[in-house]
């Protein structure tokens, strides 16, 4: 074989140094013996096997020089793959590991699979490193893994049967003999395929990051690359996720995106280092072990364009960096003296080398893995703490009233370990203001120790050291902590705690959204909404049961009218027969609460027994001039469609508030300071969420509320609507399949959640077969007279199969699972026509208590949630709505001012917001009073609510007492008592 051509070689030995400079990042193990073939003489290290180019022909057979680097460089890599490629399905003793676990028969294609187990992801393979790769014949030869090979079998671990190399994982697909499935192999792969494949396994790497055991993140990967959405997976799925919540597969899936994000990152870094030509194979491993953007950015930082470069790599272009790495391995022979150059800039004298060794080592010390990990868990193990103080700059010019807003923090400082989240956005918000200085202190112990260790253990030289090197290496070791490794520290710090405030904050939101989205709508009453204000009056809105305007008008209470205003009033509440009042929160409304509440207690409206309520008004004057309000009231003031809102706001809260942008609701804490991205797309995901769960009526709801049902948007829900006008109304499930955008997909994701009024559309039904039956006697008769294809075309309006009422439609259960239920159906004797009446809930009970709900689930072949599903669909009465186990406004009748309010006084409120340091209660007194988060005990909370965690929500109603009254501030604090 012909020598590699000169040009060649001078490339590998340019790539030598920067292999060096990251290879220690790249280690998976810290062990001394690795340690010590890190740093080979130059000579070894350059036989390496070259980079090959993309265009250059390759070499017919080029052997692999069997240099002591290579081996231990390839072993590395090999075990690094192992451990990446495993996935720990399930415990052994939980039911629940079928459903990814491989049958008996295959674990022998999966023996024989290890031995072909490439060393290397394709991905590495394809940007031509062959540099990192083993001969071909070698790898047919061993497998790839760190278990040794014993004649043809491997070595059997314990749990051997939750790695799964080459075969896929096992998860429930919908067969045709059961439609919720059975645990099917799936051949899709060894592991879930990634766009953008990392040297970490991104199911693995979910399930740490989000508690949630590996089988569940892998069918959830699939279940979302798979478009389905999370009320689809939480209600008809719950098998495939061990029965998770909507917030943790909320969680889980902004994680996901989250670490895609990364691996998307990281290529486009490859890919840009690659076209500049400064990729070495160390540098590419490098990055594909990175797992968070932080150390994403700690990796390419020196290699990005525009800057001039880090000190280390201007002392490497110097030609310092065989006096660096000879300091470490073969100190007796470095001659520092040799390096000078009287005339070069860098090298003029001895300090100046001394100075460029120096910075080489820091960046060496500060690049590799084995050092970081070691400092991060000396980090966890003392107390770092996160200091605020009053910022010098503000406290001379800033405003006082922001900065007495910050006053809790001019002098904070709280273990990282105990911060809460609010307490982190509130000192970044200073922070961002300019009012306060914030910094983490990390205690000089743990430099000291760290100092101690890299000096004594992880970088001792190989050979005796003079006190002058000594010295380099020491000062190289505290100029990495203080230059490089601290800052990098208190970025990670910052971050982690930034980003975990920012995503509880998102999260407290949301909760406190759902639970005002469900509150329990107060149906069945004629509503006087009242938009409060001063001079420019107080709006009126009379809207009927079925949410009809019947009557606005505009009254002046609060301009010396009141009185006149009282029998206007009074008269229209008479001729409506309307005994509730909906009074808005914001503007002028303390004043027109006490004026209602005045003319009530003197009984002024008699005989009418009129009672009053007070609803948030957020939002209101902004839907008020939307284009969705000028569509649905265009012949109504803006002023007069706010009134409007605030009484429907009560009457159905969920279809009202949708037509709102979520944030604008103002439920939430430190709203501004979060990611919006991830703020929206939470807050849209449980609107989403509430809305699919309560369910829609397809053939009365509205357009709005229509668009965030599962699968539907703006689109589908504007088709839906045309088709029903075109058409009349729905008559089953099924018709959906004919309506223009709606997919087997988006059917399959939006159909569980759609519901029919059965008795309207037997109504309807009755009608259309009367009209029907006159039509197909013209029909007939017109027959004679035309064409073959016109008599078809005529006679096509006949009822078909799709057009008969189906009674399942009205229940939650999903289309897919019909065949079951009425498998179910008829083994307890029981007639679809009874669904919701006390005799089907008779024959259920009757059958369940005999057979059991797992065996009649295995009777029936499907799974227990499916059938516990039926169940809950056959036996809800017709009309059930989850939102009536919510709390309903609090109605009053009389006013407390903030006055009257003393130490000890007991009262009943209303839950406004939930934060984590406490709950705001809304006591009537015209300011909030708060509920500090210690006060809030689990024997103080409702058993009969489910509850996740010790919290109370929007709506909820308490009994409270009051602890202390700050006049000056407008602050109260209380007591819970209990939850009513």
């Amino acid at each position: 074989m012909t020598s590699l051509p000169r040009r060649v070689k001078s490339q590998s030995k340019a790539l030598i140094s920067e292999d060096d400079e990251l290879s220690p990042f790249l280690n998976s193990s810290s062990e001394s013996e690795e340690e010590e073939e890190e740093w080979e003489p130059k000579s070894k290290v350059a036989k390496r096997p070259r980079l090959t180019k993309k265009n250059e022909a390759k070499p017919k057979k080029l052997a692999a020089p069997r240099s002591a680097v290579a081996r231990k460089k390839v072993k590395k890599i090999a075990i690094k793959e192992e451990l990446d490629l495993s996935l720990p399905i399930a415990p052994a003793e939980d039911n629940r590991v079928q459903l990814l676990k491989p049958k008996k028969e295959d674990v022998g294609t999966e023996l024989k699979t290890l031995d072909q187990m490439p060393v290397v992801p394709k991905k590495m393979e394809a940007n031509s490193f062959q540099g990192m790769n083993v001969k071909s014949s070698e790898s047919d030869e061993k497998p790839s893994t760190s278990a040794p090979i014993v004649g043809n079998e491997a070595k059997h671990e314990k749990s051997e049967e939750d790695f799964a190399f080459d075969e896929p994982p096992f998860k429930k697909i919908k067969s045709t003999t059961s439609p919720e499935g059975k645990p099917v192999k799936n051949l899709g792969g060894n592991k879930v395929k990634e766009e953008c494949e990392m040297n970490w396994d991104i199911v693995q790497v979910l399930s740490e990051r989000t508690n949630v055991e590996p089988w569940v993140c892998a069918n959830l990967i699939r279940l979302f690359q798979e478009e389905n959405t999370i009320p689809f997976i939480a209600r008809y799925r719950k098998e495939l996720i061990n029965n998770l919540e909507a917030d943790a597969l909320r969680e889980v899936q902004q994680t996901l995106e989250e670490l895609r994000s990364v691996a998307k990152k990281t290529h486009t870094m490859i890919q840009k280092l690659k076209k500049e030509g400064k990729l070495s194979g160390c540098l590419f491993t490098a990055l594909l072990n990175c797992r968070t953007f932080e150390e994403l950015d700690h990796v390419s930082a020196p290699y990005k364009t525009g800057s001039k470069g880090t000190k280390a790599q201007r002392a490497k272009q110097l030609g310092l960096e065989p006096a660096a790495l000879s300091l470490l391995q073969n100190p007796m022979e470095l001659n520092l003296f040799s390096y000078i150059r009287p005339n070069v800039k860098g090298l003029a004298n001895i300090q100046e080398v001394e100075a460029g060794v120096q910075h080489i080592l820091a960046d060496i010390f500060a690049k590799d893995k084995d050092t970081l990990d070691f400092i991060r868990k000396l980090c966890q193990q003392r107390y770092i703490c996160i200091q605020s103080a009053l910022a010098k700059v503000s406290s001379k010019n800033g405003n006082e009233k922001d900065i007495d807003k910050f006053q809790l923090y001019h002098e904070f400082s709280c273990n990282i370990k105990n911060i809460q989240h609010h307490q982190i956005l509130a000192i970044n918000r200073g922070e961002n203001l300019k009012i306060l200085t914030v910094k983490v202190n990390i205690p000089d112990g743990v430099k000291n120790e760290f100092c101690w260790w890299c000096v004594n253990e992880r970088w001792r030289p190989k050979q005796f050291l003079k006190p002058e090197l000594m010295r380099i290496l020491r000062n190289s070791v505290e100029d990495a902590y203080k230059r490089l490794i601290y800052p990098l520290l208190c970025r990670e710090f910052r971050s982690k705690l930034t980003s975990d405030a920012e995503k509880e904050s998102v999260m407290m939101f949301g909760r406190n959204l759902r639970q005002l989205l469900l509150t329990s709508p107060v149906r069945g009453r004629t509503l006087m909404g009242v938009d409060p204000g001063y001079k420019h009056g107080c709006k009126l809105a009379i809207i009927s049961p079925t949410s009809q305007i019947l009557h606005t008008d505009i009254v002046y209470l609060h301009s010396g009218q009141g009185f006149r205003e009282a029998a206007k009033i009074k008269t229209l509440l008479q001729q409506f027969n309307c005994s509730t009042v909906v009074i808005g929160n914001g503007t002028a409304c303390r004043e027109t609460e006490a004026y209602f509440a005045d003319l009530i207690m003197k009984k002024y409206f008699a005989p009418l027994d009129v009672v009053y309520c007070i609803v948030s008004e957020a939002g209101a004057s902004i839907y008020s001039v939307s284009p969705e309000a000028s569509k649905e009231m265009p012949d109504l003031d803006p002023n007069l469609r706010s009134a409007v809102s605030i009484a429907r706001r009560v009457q159905d809260p969920l279809a009202e508030l949708v037509k709102i942008e979520p944030k604008h609701i103002g439920v939430g804490m430190y709203q501004h300071d979060v990611s919006q991205t991830l703020l929206k797309a939470t807050l849209d995901s449980v609107v989403e969420e509430c809305v699919s769960f309560v369910g829609v009526d397809i053939n009365i709801c509205s357009e709005i509320l229509l668009r965030h049902i599962a699968g539907l948007n703006a689109n589908r829900a504007r088709n839906i609507i045309e088709w029903r006008e075109k058409n009349g109304p729905f008559i089953n499930r099924e018709q959906l399949k004919e309506v223009k955008g709606l997919g087997p997909k988006t059917f399959q994701q939006c159909a569980g959640f759609i519901r029919f009024n059965q008795e309207y559309i037997k109504t309807f039904c009755s009608s259309k077969k009367t009209q029907l039956g006159s039509h197909a006697l013209l029909t007939k008769a017109g027959a004679q007279a035309t064409s073959e294809k016109q008599a078809k075309k005529k006679s096509k309006p006949t009822p078909s199969s799709s057009q008969q009422p189906n009674p399942l439609d009205q229940t939650c259960i999903h289309p897919e699972s019909y065949n079951i239920a009425m498998r179910f159906l008829s083994f307890i004797g029981g007639n679809p026509n009874d669904i919701g009446k006390s005799d089907m809930q008779q024959k259920v009970n009757a059958v369940i208590q005999k057979e059991g709900l797992e065996e009649t689930a295995k009777r029936l072949n499907t799974t227990v949630h499916t059938l516990q599903l039926i169940i809950d669909g056959l036996t809800q009465p017709e009309g059930f709505d989850i939102r009536t186990d919510f709390d309903k406004p609090d109605f009053k009748r009389s006013i407390v001012c903030f006055e009257d309010l003393s130490v000890g006084t007991v009262l009943t409120g209303k839950v406004e917001n939930a934060t984590p340091f406490g709950v705001f209660v809304d006591i009537g007194v015209g300011k909030a009073g708060l509920i500090p988060v210690r006060n809030i005990t689990e024997a103080k909370l409702s058993k009969v609510k489910k509850r996740r965690s010790l919290g109370l929500g929007p709506g909820e109603r308490v009994e409270v007492k009051v602890l202390n009254v700050d006049i000056p501030r407008l602050r109260i604090t209380l007591d819970l008592i209990r939850v009513l």
